[in-house]
């Protein structure tokens, strides 16, 4: 246990910012008090460090803590680092004094003492005491002095100063640290502005040529002459420089005098000690990554580097040595691409030896990977050169075994060790870093194919020399090639040359006649590649009428497991569409109803299964003879049928649904069956758009969907969400391909929708597809009071009746965007006759989507923005159409009046959507409405609509909400000028919008946003949102949204 907390003594409240430090050694608190106070401290960092209780390290945690904040905390750290007591302090108390001195410096919290140069001093004195003490004191002791001399005046002269008298280690981890502080994270340093740290570097560069001075000389002394050992004094010299260096301590040093400088040549010489190698390779790539003078030096030890120091270390297997030279290499190679590029004997050898590098096999791929910007780099390169000049040819003609050679390798390195082997067949089984590494990939081989030509390519992947026979085959070899060949496919199909794919049909016929039992599971990763390949060249490969069937069974096989169905399914997509001139001949529409009929299991995704259907739903559609064409589609829809017929036989059969592994199976084999059909119905609107597919078998396709659908809808299974959704994607899907045959349902179906709802009101997809039904059909009006019972329905439901807060509109963003784009669809398609009779509704929904708007969720906030610029659409829409006031029946009449009753509240809610973390997300959609807003008033204005709506009221709604926002959210006086600059830029806006309206403004400037005003109002609020992101985020309810009429 720890002492109990010692009451610290509390500051002056006058004195505490500044406390006075005196010189060091003198007392700073009362004789009497130090000494306890110092044994309660070292007690606290014992209990913190060596405590076994949590309860315990927390309490001296927080007692620690508070002796930070304590003025005190200065003259306690400075009199136990600095005083030559004996026996000395406890490592642990050591460190925790120079952390808290230094923390005290760097924080923008407490101020510095006000004689730093006696703080100074005696930071200098624990500097020469701990010289010889483990590194992490004496890292944090030069810690504090760095951070000292940044911040105070004339600190980085006073310190250099004081150097002299610093022994040689404390004098280099000082210099090692210093530079550090130029780029320090300013978000973990806080206090510092640019300007500072700017002149703090300045002044530091300008003692750089001594800093290099010394450091030659550390180099060259002999071992242990300071009690360092050698290669101890050489890591740390190494350190010291590469700090300097990134600091820019040879910026504008002559290029010949850089490359000949003595710290180089130490550095490079360094490459041979193993305990100062990785460093080493540090200071020479932020050389060359800084001065582009330095890779054409680099590059004439490359032949150095690849015999003395990468050959042995790739025979050694030493992957820290291989990784380091690989680096260094990449980075000379990527200054100076078009050195390599001139084909010299050095630029060759470096060519070489990142060939070996890429090859070098290792557990991981780090090493290869670290190698592909510099191959992508020189293609670039050669290929950059002008295809007709001699040079070129010249130059791609050297290179072109570099490029051979290094696809060889590539494709040893990414091939999957075990595909030969017993494996699980997930896609887990794959490493992440060879996943990685073959994703990182793609850009390269597309170069390299540019650079050999796509026949040398082609030929490069298949002409291999394997065996016939199947059980010779190295398959690991063949996948990985196949795998090359569909990651360049649009580069060799846009070459065009003759393509001879015998060799990929008669690994194709072996795979397509093999069963499932005679495939371990990492087999279908040769399956996943092939159907890459299938899919990227299927308009080639379906050129020929016998190649269709082999490639049919080879993706029937392939789809059966989940690591190659999606490949093999969009293969077979893929064939249907290139193929559609023979796909219809009846064996081959035999493989295709067998396959689907194998998708009843369920084991597929149900993307993949959307895939196959669409599939053979195109393959169906191209049959010539229309009786065949009708049945075969009926007979597809129909193997979707029986999931979902299954599943209402279970409400007559309670002993199934009683049992749940049984139920749940029937619940996901429907949800399945469900997007089948949707997929077919989805695939059928585009072949009924291009005359393909006639009504007598839209008819019959309709007789056996609705019957089964309408069954589905009026059971309890809709409770569950994903038949619920399912089934309403379907519907759908088949509503805008059969838009006719439903259009006499749409009473039923918008009231068994919105009944669902009542009962499901999480379930969003009832109020997704009532929208869907309401585009479709809801400008009749013989449906107009179908459609307003079916918003009175929707709008009595308790989820939307309780989104009366940003809150709740945080926890439902997916029923909000479903309910905004239903009410969008019902101002936008439904008769005025529908709009006046719902006017009450409307402006309800106007309301929760100003409130929804202020929503910390970005969709949610979004879409409800979105809905009231429909509204302003609308308006619009009407009062241009109609400059003369109508009468209260027209729709825009009531939408006017609703946007009158709500303005108030809804500039209230846009002023609060714009604070906060979340706002500037919101800030082209609010400028947008904001315009359109503006654009209403002020052509109201001018018009016989002025009674409703004018520019006053705008004027009112402006002041009324700035008046009335808090201190908390604007600066002092900021409320005076936001008043008439928004005004301003929105009287502006309007103009733009309202002449992009007019004549043939309207076609030639749809984008209003890009006239001047409407960017200049996008731009202000722009810079509102930005600066008052750091506001706290307002909490909206119904009692502060829309107050002039809930008032």
């Amino acid at each position: 246990s720890i002492p109990s907390a010692p009451s610290l003594p509390n500051p002056n409240p006058s004195t505490h910012a500044r406390a006075h430090l005196p010189a060091a050694g003198a007392a700073a608190m009362d004789v009497a008090e130090s000494p306890d106070l110092q044994a309660q401290l070292a007690a606290a960092v014992h209990a913190l460090n060596h405590a076994s209780h949590p309860s315990a390290r927390l309490a001296a945690n927080q007692w620690l803590l508070g002796l930070q904040r304590s003025p005190h905390a200065w003259a306690l750290a400075v009199s136990l680092l600095a005083s030559a007591d004996h026996p000395s302090p406890s490592a642990d108390l050591l460190f925790f004094a120079a952390q808290m001195l230094r923390r005290k410096i760097q924080s923008p919290d407490y101020s510095l003492p006000d004689n730093a140069a006696q703080l100074l001093d005696a930071l200098l004195v624990a500097a020469r005491r701990f010289c010889l003490a483990p590194p992490r004191l004496l890292t944090q002791i030069c810690l504090a002095l760095a951070a000292l001399a940044l911040r105070a005046e004339g600190g980085v002269d006073g310190l250099f100063a004081r150097m002299p008298h610093l022994p040689d280690p404390a004098l280099l981890e000082l210099l090692t640290v210093l530079p550090e502080e130029v780029a320090q994270d300013e978000s973990g340093d806080t206090g510092v502005d640019s300007a500072t740290r700017c002149r703090f570097a300045r002044e530091l560069l300008m003692h750089a040529p001594a800093v290099l001075e010394f450091l030659l000389a550390q180099s060259e002394k002999p071992a242990a002459a300071d009690g360092v050992p050698l290669h101890e004094r050489n890591h740390r010299i190494l350190r010291c420089l590469l700090s300097w260096v990134r600091a820019g301590c040879f910026s504008g040093a002559p290029a010949s005098a850089l490359a000949a400088h003595p710290l180089l040549t130490f550095a490079f010489n360094s490459l041979q000690a193993f305990f100062s190698f990785e460093v080493a390779i540090e200071v020479m790539t932020e050389l060359v990554s800084q001065y582009q003078e330095l890779p054409q030096a680099f590059l004439s030890k490359m032949p150095y580097i690849r015999e003395v120091l990468l050959l042995p270390a790739l025979a050694n297997r030493s992957e820290k040595i291989i990784a380091g030279l690989t680096s260094l290499m990449c980075e000379v190679g990527q200054a100076a691409p078009g050195l390599v590029a001139e084909g010299s004997n050095e630029a060759l050898s470096l060519s070489d030896a990142l060939l070996r590098c890429v090859a070098f096999s290792s557990e991981d791929w780090e090493i290869a990977e670290s190698t592909l910007q510099f191959w992508c780099s020189l293609a670039h390169c050669i290929l950059g050169i002008d295809e007709q000049t001699s040079k070129r040819n010249a130059t791609q003609e050297l290179f072109l075994p570099v490029f051979s050679s290094l696809l060889d390798a590539l494709l040893f390195r990414a091939q999957i060790i075990d595909i030969d082997e017993h494996c699980t067949g997930r896609v887990s089984s794959i490493p992440d870093g060879l996943v990685q590494f073959r994703l990182n990939l793609e850009e390269l081989l597309v170069d390299i194919c540019l650079l050999l030509g796509a026949p040398a390519y082609i030929n490069k992947l298949l002409s291999s020399g394997w065996g016939l026979a199947s059980q010779s085959i190295p398959w690991k070899e063949v996948e990985v090639r196949m795998y090359a060949l569909s990651m360049v496919a649009d580069t060799i199909l846009q070459d065009g040359s003759p393509f001879d794919f015998s060799v990929v049909m008669h690994f194709v016929n072996i795979l397509s006649s093999r069963t499932p039992a005679e495939l371990n599971g990492c087999q279908f990763l040769v399956y996943k590649s092939f159907g890459d390949v299938i899919g990227s060249y299927s308009k080639w490969l379906s050129s020929s009428k016998s190649n269709i069937k082999p490639l049919l069974l080879f993706c029937a096989s392939g789809i059966s497991k989940s690591i190659s169905s999606n490949s093999c399914s969009v293969a077979l997509r893929k064939l249907c569409e290139d193929a559609s001139s023979f796909i219809h001949e009846p064996p081959i529409l035999d493989i295709l109803f067998w396959i689907s009929e194998g998708m009843g299991e369920g084991n597929l995704r149900i993307e993949d299964e959307e895939e196959i259907i669409s599939a053979i739903t195109h393959a169906l559609c191209s049959i010539l003879d229309k009786e065949l064409r009708k049945t075969s589609l009926a007979r597809l829809l129909c193997s979707s049928y029986s999931a979902v017929e299954k599943i209402i036989d279970i409400d007559r059969d309670e002993l199934l649904r009683q049992n749940s592994s049984a139920y749940a199976q029937a619940l996901n084999i429907a949800v399945r069956g469900l997007h089948r059909m949707g997929a077919l119905f989805s695939h059928l609107a585009m072949s009924i758009t291009s005359g393909l597919i006639d009504d007598d078998t839209i008819s019959v396709l309709f007789g056996i969907f609705w019957p089964l659908l309408e069954k589905l809808t009026q059971s309890s299974h809709m409770e569950n969400t994903s038949l619920s959704t399912a089934a309403c994607r379907s519907l759908s899907s088949a509503i805008h391909s059969c838009g006719q045959h439903f259009q006499i349902l749409l009473p039923k179906i918008l009231e068994c929708l919105s009944m669902n709802f009542l009962l499901y009101q999480r379930h969003d997809c009832f109020l997704r597809t009532a929208a869907n039904m309401i585009e479709e059909f809801g400008h009749k009006e013989e449906y107009s009071v179908v459609c307003v019972r079916t918003i009175e329905t929707f709008s009595s439901a308790a989820s939307l009746s309780n989104l009366n807060s940003s809150y709740t509109c945080d926890q439902e963003p997916d029923l909000i965007e479903a309910y905004a784009n239903f009410t969008s669809a019902f101002i936008r398609c439904c008769p005025k006759e529908a709009i006046v009779a719902s006017r009450s509704l409307l402006e309800l929904s106007f309301q929760k989507a100003a409130i929804c708007s202020t929503a910390m969720h970005q969709g949610a906030a979004l879409v409800a923005i979105s809905y009231m610029s429909c509204f302003f659409d609308a308006s619009l829409t009407d009062v241009l159409e109609s400059p003369e006031c109508p009468s209260d029946e027209s729709r825009g009449a009531v939408l006017v009046q609703i946007l009158a009753r709500c303005g108030e509240g809804l500039m209230f809610n846009v002023f609060y959507a714009l604070l906060g973390v979340s706002a500037l997300s919101r800030v082209h959609k609010s400028a947008t409405m904001l315009q359109k807003l503006a654009a209403l008033c002020s052509l109201c204005e001018r018009t016989m609509w002025k009674g409703i709506l004018c520019w006053d009221s705008l004027c009112g709604w402006l002041q009324t909400t700035v008046s009335s926002l808090s201190s908390e959210y604007l600066r002092q006086g900021e409320a005076e000028l936001i008043i008439p600059l928004w005004l301003k830029v929105l009287q502006d806006a309007a103009s733009d919008y309202l002449h992009s309206r007019t004549g043939d403004n309207c076609r030639n400037h749809p984008g209003y946003m890009q006239g001047k005003g409407g960017r200049t109002l996008k731009r202000v609020i722009r810079d509102f949102a930005e600066s008052h992101r750091n506001v706290p985020t307002p909490y909206i309810d119904s009692r502060w949204s829309c107050r002039q009429q809930l008032s």
